[in-house]
């Protein structure tokens, strides 16, 4: 079993990306699905969760992050505007069949499938 994330690259300050993650052998349908982060030298970091019905967000992610799915495509995405440079960093999409426990959503180990990552830099 596979994710697989693109989208990333180089964008300047302001500017705004949509990163997107395929899974190999299913679809969302009946998984969690969450974005996480992590910079050089920080933890992993939890951005946003779509699990048992709901959309969940890290508090200092609400307004510029934006998690979907399109079950049609079985894809999921990660839209950021306004980037920053503190937004650089490795962007990761992880799944968990069937679901996360909303209180825990953020947690890495919950979850038991990772993409690779997709690397986003955001120059001043």
């Amino acid at each position: 079993v596979q994710l697989v994330e693109s989208g990333g690259g180089l964008v300047q300050a302001g500017g705004s990306l949509r990163l997107s993650c395929v899974p190999s052998e299913f679809t969302f349908d009946d998984y969690a699905v969450a974005w996480f982060r992590q910079a050089p030298g920080r933890e992993r970091e939890g951005i946003a969760a779509i699990t048992d019905g709901d959309t969940i967000y890290a508090d200092s992610m609400k307004g510029r992050f934006a998690i979907s799915v399109d079950d049609a495509k079985r894809t999921a995405y990660l839209e950021v505007t306004n980037l920053k440079p503190e937004d650089t960093a490795v962007y990761y999409c992880a799944a968990e069949y069937p679901f996360v426990p909303k209180k825990v959503w953020d947690h890495p180990y919950e979850y038991d499938y990772w993409g690779q990552g997709t690397q986003v830099t955001v120059s001043s």
